[in-house]
């Protein structure tokens, strides 16, 4: 991975994509949410039918590595969209979402 990747730069570049090709007339937030909801369905076809042990060692084969990679990219990439197109801080958002969490579901022994 490269060092100067962050959101904000992958952001950018999405949205230069989008606006290269026109698409940006189709980046509503109701049609990335159906977008980001088929993606994240191909990369469960990927593993509907393994077993935990098989899931575990998904990435062992150069085939299967390469479609939950390509399928975990297009996720982030329509997560990412629907992050700039809301004006949603996705990095803010889940530490928040951490913080909350660690609220409501204390570690055994930190109540």
């Amino acid at each position: 991975m490269t060092d100067d990747l962050n959101v904000a730069k992958l952001q950018r570049r999405l949205a230069e994509f989008a606006a290269a090709r026109n698409w940006q007339q189709y980046h509503t937030p109701k049609n990335l949410v159906a977008a980001l909801s088929v993606e994240a369905s191909e990369l469960v076809e990927i593993f509907q039918w393994l077993t935990p042990e098989e899931s575990a060692r998904v990435m062992d084969d150069a085939d299967s590595a390469h479609r939950v990679t390509d399928e975990v990219a297009d996720v982030l990439a329509y997560l990412l969209q629907l992050c700039e197109v809301l004006g949603i801080d996705p990095l803010a958002a889940l530490d928040a979402k951490i913080d909350r969490n660690e609220r409501r579901f204390p570690a055994p022994g930190e109540r």
